[in-house]
């Protein structure tokens, strides 16, 4: 599961998923945490659209925006059956997540070591998600949100040395999870496709596609 990511700035996110400079300019913090503000890329009728909402996914059904649980991630594998994100994923409500890096916790030493992942091409990452409207019924005002999709990744050479291990649990079913790259080319298919073809994009990056490596000592401080 991802609780941290590093999303890049406004131009950069224009300029690689080529939606033009008619976005009015937005703001947020580069470093992501669950329930923060953090931009999205959903599909208009005229090309990718750029909105900013929070990081948990609110559902129609909730009686208010601030939720007493975590929807900043989703398992893919469970997506048309849990009520929160099942009518989402039904409407096609899809979107990309922009991100420079993610980070994970390693605990092959027997403490928390956190680990960020780049790509290695250099590229930000698109990231599956789903998105949400959530409606005020008492004031009417509108709520961005969205979520961010995990597969399991137990049998995956590096992303199944991440989070902390279940002892009782044997290592073939740990449900070690992973986030889901979504690639430039299969960009217009995840967000403007059928169910079917969205489905057959959920499936975890090659491990040469990512540049892993344990942060600064300074730095995992300051992720405590």
């Amino acid at each position: 599961m991802c609780n941290r990511y590093v999303s890049p700035d406004q131009a950069t996110i224009e300029r690689f998923w080529h939606i033009g400079g008619r976005n009015p300019q937005r703001w947020w913090a580069p470093e992501i945490y669950p329930r923060a503000q953090g931009p999205f890329l959903r599909a208009t009728n005229c090309g990718p659209e750029l909105v900013v909402g929070q990081w948990g996914l609110i559902p129609f059904f909730a009686k208010t925006a601030h939720l007493t649980y975590s929807t900043n991630n989703a398992r893919a594998e469970e997506l048309a059956a849990k009520p929160t994100f099942r009518d989402p994923w039904k409407r096609g409500q899809r979107c990309i997540i922009p991100a420079v890096s993610f980070d994970e916790p390693n605990w092959e030493t027997g403490r928390n070591v956190w680990w960020r992942f780049r790509r290695a091409d250099g590229a930000p990452w698109g990231l599956a998600g789903l998105w949400n409207t959530w409606v005020d019924t008492a004031t009417g005002e509108l709520v961005e949100s969205y979520t961010m999709l995990t597969l399991n990744a137990d049998e995956h050479p590096l992303m199944r040395r991440m989070h902390k291990p279940e002892p009782d649990l044997p290592p073939d079913a740990q449900d070690k999870r992973s986030v889901i790259p979504i690639e430039l080319d299969d960009v217009e298919q995840w967000l403007h496709g059928t169910v079917d073809e969205a489905n057959r994009l959920l499936r975890l990056a090659p491990v040469e596609r990512f540049a892993a490596d344990p942060v600064s000592a300074a730095s995992q401080s300051s992720l405590l």
